[in-house]
């Protein structure tokens, strides 16, 4: 066994190669149970005759061959050894001569060697066994967080050739978008976006390939050196053992002295290094470092590997370069720290190893591999900070260098609140966003490093006031689409309900418009009393309410008419026929006068007698008259002698010939049995954002059409107009 100057060792020289070392380590450790095997079996065999020595000695040198190899090289080394072996298994040679030589044994040797040699063999085993176990954990975290690297690499270069993929699907949509100017600023938003996504593949690209050469160069050598070093001490606290048996040897072997200083000789030359040194020497092989990651171009979008540096570019640059820099000095105070604490450690561990501490190397050990565990982690850290400021840095210099940044801090918006950058609605009680608190400014989570650096400082409230509707005027004039038609496109005439709709088909729609001033007004349909459809982003869809038209709003007495007043009773017209479909209704034609027996209780059905039949019909089919006023009499006029109708001004009045149309009733009658309505009332003032929005006052009243489903918003019904307002500014009325 020939002397080394410089040991070598197993992360410079092996590189990737844990796990076969590691099972090399394993085979070591595990081969201390045979050792410690090996003196319990002898002391039993020493108690019952000498001559079971030899069997006993061959039987190890049959295990010692079948274990020569794994033990002194591995189980797959580049290089055969031969007939080589390790400087541990020579030692061990020689145990097994020596005790071929004995012949005698006794009570007293069978018990000491058991006491020092076998137990406390066993018990290190079983520590060694702990601290490989713990290497092989740390090895296979640090493996899992280098495939977490590259998979996170995947998952961006993933999302950047989504982008990508909008950007050309919002290029071609502005090639064939009726309104171009639209078209075109959705497709530079979505180009903007698209930059700041590439920025992150390769900002990400750095991060990588720096953590994968920290991983090779850095960690996992860190790891198999510690490695190399549990198996030294592996065989330090060996050769200590085998002393001993030694010792006892010679005090139980007078005879045999000679033979067993021989065997102590031998052990004091079996260095720590040199079992290492042999193993490193036949499973050294070569080995090429993977290269680094390069960006890959989308393949709908061709593009180069250089960083966008555009003004909106830089402004994502600068908030991601100012985050990394206020870490980056506290990360390395950190690192600097907890390697000083490391080093300190370890120089104890070398002061017990050389005998000058008394202390338990294993918890030493132990406790290093734990600061180390959380050095890796703040110098993570530390590394994607330094990579990304210098990646940002050399792209477009100190861009943060006279920035006003804001005061951002995470928030949860209980009330309506809209970013001031994109201008779009920061949704629910449970929305989470920033807001800065020197000057208010608001913003989505994801808009936060899309912010300029223009904090104008700490304001006043009316500041405030002021800056915000100056910031979300110019979000919206961001994202408000240019009024009027294109350049391009001829003036088109004005377009609505009234000058599109032609005259009503049937008598009922001809006078129920009529009024006392003779004008007429076109009807809506049960259909268009619906809110229209909101222009931006809802909540949640809203259905559809069929509503009839309310009657007291189109339906008055005619002029000269006379009424009798002599009845009690309220009188009503039904708008649309009804069949009856249960229990209790009555089948009604259309334009059927009936007599109101039960009005509407808020349930939505209404009893009526027509004819001599009773029962109950939906409340949105009836008119109900309003009451009847007894005119003055003129002398001139009476019920039967009224001149005609001079109030429609087309062919759908009463009186007029050509085909009746049937009107078709709302599509779904109120559900039988339905609960009464429920009221709200506003606590605060509202105004509306939009027309899918009802504005309020501190105490108006409201019909509750669908309550808070947990995005934060309820939808009322007031005149017929079905919209949301914030559900925290509503309570249900008791009254």
């Amino acid at each position: 066994m020939a002397e080394v100057d410089v040991a070598p060792t197993f992360g410079a020289e092996l590189k990737d190669g844990f796990k076969p070392a590691n099972v090399w380590v394993a085979n070591g450790i595990a081969w201390l149970d045979d050792i410690q095997n090996f003196y319990r079996e002898r002391s039993a065999i020493e108690k019952e005759h000498s001559a079971k020595l030899n069997a006993l000695a061959k039987k190890y040198f049959e295990k010692k061959n079948k274990k020569s190899a794994s033990l002194s090289v591995g189980d797959t080394p580049t290089m055969t050894p031969g007939s080589l072996e390790n400087a541990s298994l020579t030692i061990w040679t020689t145990h097994l001569t020596t005790l071929e030589s004995i012949a005698g044994e006794h009570e007293k040797y069978a018990s000491e060697v058991i006491q020092k040699v076998a137990d406390p063999m066993k018990a290190i085993a079983a520590r060694f066994e702990e601290l490989r176990k713990r290497h092989v954990e740390y090895a296979t975290k640090l493996e899992a967080e280098r495939d977490s690297s590259y998979a996170d690499l995947r998952k961006t270069k993933t999302k950047y050739d989504a982008v990508c993929q909008e950007v050309e699907s919002r290029r071609k949509k502005t090639e064939s978008s009726f309104d171009k100017a639209k078209a075109q600023s959705h497709y530079q938003q979505q180009l903007q976006d698209m930059n700041n996504v590439k920025n992150t593949y390769l900002i990400a690209i750095n991060v990588t390939n720096k953590q994968k050469e920290k991983y090779y160069h850095e960690f996992t050598p860190e790891v198999l050196d510690s490695l190399q070093d549990l198996s030294e001490f592996r065989t330090l606290k060996l050769n200590a053992l085998w002393s001993t048996a030694a010792g006892l040897e010679t005090a139980m072997l007078q005879q045999s002295n000679s033979l067993v200083d021989h065997l102590a000789q031998e052990i004091t030359r079996n260095q720590p290094h040199l079992d290492s040194m042999m193993y490193i020497r036949h499973n050294m092989g070569s080995w090429q470092e993977p290269a680094d990651r390069t960006f890959e171009p989308s393949p709908v979008w061709h593009d180069d590997d250089l960083m966008i540096t555009d003004e909106v570019a830089k402004v994502f640059l600068r908030n991601v370069l100012n985050k990394s820099k206020g870490q980056l000095g506290d990360l390395r105070r950190e690192v600097d720290k907890k390697r000083r604490e490391i080093d300190g450690i370890k120089r104890i561990k070398q002061r017990i190893r050389e005998g000058r501490e008394d202390k338990d190397e294993v918890l030493v050990v132990s406790q290093i591999f734990a600061m180390q565990e959380e050095l890796h982690q703040v110098d993570r850290k530390r590394l994607t900070a330094e990579v990304e400021t210098s990646t940002i840095t050399s792209a477009v210099g100190d861009v943060t260098l006279g920035a006003k940044n804001h005061n951002f801090k995470s928030q949860t918006f209980k009330i309506p609140t809209n970013c001031d950058l994109c201008g779009e609605r920061i949704w629910g009680l449970s929305a989470k966003g920033f807001d800065c608190r020197d000057c208010g400014y608001t913003c989505h989570s994801k808009c936060e490093m899309k912010v300029p650096a223009e904090c104008p400082g700490e304001l006043s409230k009316e500041e405030r006031k002021k800056y915000k509707a100056e910031r979300q005027s110019a979000a919206g004039a961001l994202l408000k689409p240019p009024t009027g038609p294109p350049d391009h496109v001829a003036e088109l005439p004005d377009l609505s309900r009234s000058n599109t709709m032609n005259s009503l088909s049937s008598g009922y729609a001809a006078s129920a418009n009529r009024s006392i001033s003779g004008t007429v007004t076109a009807p809506r349909t049960p259909a268009e009393e619906a809110p229209p459809e909101p222009p931006g982003p809802r909540p949640a869809a809203k259905k559809t309410r069929l509503v009839a038209p309310p009657p007291s709003a189109y339906i008055s007495e005619l002029p000269g008419s006379s009424v009798p007043a002599k009845t009690a009773e309220q009188k009503g017209k039904m708008l649309y026929g009804f069949e009856a479909n249960g229990d209790g209704e009555v089948s009604v034609t259309e334009g059927r006068d009936v007599t109101v027996l039960e009005p509407d209780d808020g349930s939505g059905w209404v009893k009526v007698r027509a004819g001599y039949k009773e029962g109950i019909v939906p409340a949105s089919y009836i008119e109900i008259y309003p009451a009847a006023i007894i005119p003055q009499d003129t002398g001139s006029s009476s019920i039967n002698n009224r001149p005609a109708s001079t109030y429609s001004n087309s062919g759908s009045s009463i009186g007029a010939s050509g085909p009746a149309v049937k009107k078709k009733g709302p599509a779904v009658a109120p559900r039988r049995g339905a609960k009464k309505l429920k009221y709200v009332i506003a606590l605060y003032d509202y105004a509306a954002q939009s027309d899918t929005e009802h504005s309020m006052t501190e105490g108006e009243r409201f019909v509750l059409i669908k309550d808070d489903p947990g995005d934060g918003w309820a939808e009322v019904e007031k005149g017929g107009a079905t919209k949301s307002v914030p559900a925290s500014y509503v309570q249900v009325a008791t009254d």
